[in-house]
Formats: C-alpha cells, structure tokens, sequence
C-alpha cells in the first residue's frame, strides 16, 4: 500500500512543492493545491455528470420497463441493456472517474503525510536516519509528521544530521499551522479552552463534517428535484449524515492537516458539482444526449467488429439464459417449449433483427407492423 501512496504522491509533491515555495505558507498551499487538482479533474468531473444526466432522461422509458416486466425479471435486465445499447450509454460510466478520483487521493494524502520528502526534498537515508532517532520507521505513513513533531519538542536530537536537516524542518515547522495551530498534531476531543492551538485543531474535523454535510444534503435536494419519484429516502438520509459523522470521526484520527485539506477539498466539491448541475439543463442535456446517440452510431458503423460494453454484457447474458434453459429442460425431462412461445420468440428475434438494421441504414422502423401470423 506504501508503494501504491509512493508512485501516486511523486506528481503531486511536486506540484505541493512548487506551490509551497511561492507562496511560503503550508496552510495557503494546501487551499491552491486543492483548487488546482480540482481543476485537472474537471474532465473526470464533467464525464461523470453528464453521465448522469443522460441517465436521467432514461428514467421514464426505464420505468415504463418495470412495469411491463415486473414479473420477469430476466426480461427487464435484457431490455434494460437494449436500451442502453441504442442509447449509446453504459451506466456504469459513473465508475471509472469515481475510481479515478480515489485513486488520485492516495497521490494526495501522501504529499499531506510527507512534507520532508514531496516539500523539503530530503533523500532517503537522511530520512531513515530522522526516522530512527523518531522512534518510528519510514513505512509508517505519518512517520515524517512524528519525526516533525519530535524535532519541535527535542531539536538537538537532530542537530548532527547533514543538509541542515534540523534548521530547514524547524523553519517549515513554524509554516506548517493555520492561525498559530499545528496541522501536523492530531486533533482531539477534549479540549483546551485555554489555547487557541487546541481550539483550532478541534474545529478542523468539525468544519470537515459540516462541509461534507453540505455537499451530500445538496446532493439529495437536487436528486429529489430531477427525480421526484425516486425511493428509498430512509437509506438516502442515512447515508447523507452516515458520511459527514464518519468525516469528523475519521479528521479526529489523522494529522489537522488532513482534515483541513478535506474542508477545501468537499467545499470546492460542492462549488463544481453545483455549476456542473446548473450547466446540465433539461434542454442543454437533451442536445448533448442526441450528438452522443449519433456519434455512437457513426462509430459503430465504422467499427462493426467492436462491441460496446452492454452489447457484450447482453451477448454473456443471452449465452446464460441459454444455458440455463438447456439446464432446465434437462431437469424437467426434456420438455420443450409450446409452439406459440416458440414463434413469439421467433417474431421478437426478427423484430430485434429488422430494427438494427433499419437503425444502420437510417431507416423508419415501425414497432407496431405485424406481419407475422399468431395462433
């Protein structure tokens, strides 16, 4: 896991390095530092909401298809991905930017965990040196903000250490706060009203729960508006302060200077996915959605031999259901299917056939033209 923070955090540190050394105030370029990761994904951001914004205006053909087939539910999850396919949409294109973006937060708990190595830039062996007078190890993360905080109790310990380790951690020490408070100490619960350090270092985790609370009660609001009969409130107001609590109890035991980034991180979370929302209007997402649907189509035609993600996922789950009706017939005797289920199956597979290849040739379908005889 250390070596995952490692390859992650090196881009990062040296983005927080540079920043650092302009501005010369660890509080200040942790809120640039945010503001600028925040902008690299803003790609990743903008996929994922107009994902779910296309995903929204499926919403009534997806509820027309429960209901028609709320009693076989191996039908709906097979129309279901057929109109995913002719939408030209996968819902679970959410995923990967939300991946992404976990992913990226390792790179940056790590530049918050180790300023000696992404800020100071200190080799190894000098670090492993500090480490061992610490009483820590290197493969500890918060190893280099222990090492700080026994610099700032016993400096002496470190004066024999090359590159003047000891002035250098002791002057970024003193840049290492926000209004006086240390963001390299752990917050705690009881606190001293007598010092404004321990006050601060307190109100850090709470305002990262409240910032949090924010973005998730928005989140609902907005969900609820361009949803309205979504379901499943109690599980969604569990989950809205579920996370924020878990926020303020995760900031409690990690350095102050996590729980500061997180209050920039959630509150410019809140910022771009509030903008994201005004800009994805009915309207505007409807436009989007076509140019999607066309570009889908153009690519298909050119690249007949590649498959979508739901086309395959529809192909594994017709071989399945094949399978499966193999596997059934054997265990009922070999009982076969009566004529009439045989020909609708029939009559559904030509219809199926029919409108794909109208659809290619930018022919008019009719759902409703029969020319098969019924029984």
């Amino acid at each position: 896991m250390n070596a995952l923070y490692d390859i992650i955090g090196i881009p990062f540190g040296y983005l927080m390095m540079l920043i650092y050394h302009f501005v010369d105030n660890y509080a200040v370029a942790i809120i640039i530092f945010t503001v600028v990761t925040k902008i690299i994904l803003l790609p990743v951001n903008y996929k994922t909401q107009k994902n779910a914004a296309r995903m929204q205006l499926l919403n009534p053909k997806l509820e027309k298809l429960r209901k028609s087939y709320s009693n076989n539910p191996q039908r709906l999850q097979e129309e279901q991905q057929k109109l995913y396919i002719q939408e030209g949409i996968n819902p679970m294109g959410s995923c990967l930017p939300a991946f992404i973006q976990m992913f990226l937060l390792f790179g940056v708990l790590d530049v918050v965990y180790k300023p000696i190595t992404h800020i100071l830039r200190f080799s190894k062996d000098i670090r492993r040196e500090a480490a061992s007078i610490a009483g820590t190890k290197l493969s500890n993360l918060r190893c280099e903000l222990h090492i700080m905080s026994d610099l700032s109790d016993e400096p002496s310990k470190y004066s024999h250490l090359s590159d003047g380790f000891l002035d250098k951690v002791r002057n970024f020490n003193t840049n290492y706060t926000v209004f006086g408070a240390n963001l390299g100490k752990v917050p705690s619960v009881h606190v001293d009203w007598h010092s404004s350090e321990s006050i601060i270092l307190f109100c850090i985790p709470i305002l990262a729960g409240l910032a949090q609370l924010l973005s998730s009660v928005y989140s609902q609001i907005h969900q609820k508006k361009v949803n309205p009969n979504m379901q499943g409130g109690g599980c969604l107001t569990f989950m809205m302060y579920f996370f924020p609590l878990l926020s303020v109890w995760f900031a409690f035991s990690v350095p102050a200077g996590v729980g500061f980034y997180w209050i920039w991180s959630a509150l410019f979370s809140f910022i771009i996915t509030f903008c994201l929302n005004q800009y994805f209007t009915p309207e505007r997402t409807e436009a989007i959605n076509e140019k999607e649907k066309e570009k889908a189509r153009i690519y298909a035609e050119k690249h007949p031999e590649k498959k979508t993600f739901m086309q395959k996922m529809l192909e594994q789950q017709e071989m399945a259901n094949q399978q499966n009706a193999a596997k059934n017939g054997k265990k009922s005797g070999g009982s076969k299917n009566s004529r009439s289920e045989i020909k609708k199956y029939d009559r559904d597979k030509i219809k199926e056939a029919r409108k794909r290849m109208a659809e290619k040739y930018g022919d008019i379908y009719d759902d409703t033209d029969n020319d098969f005889d019924e029984d």
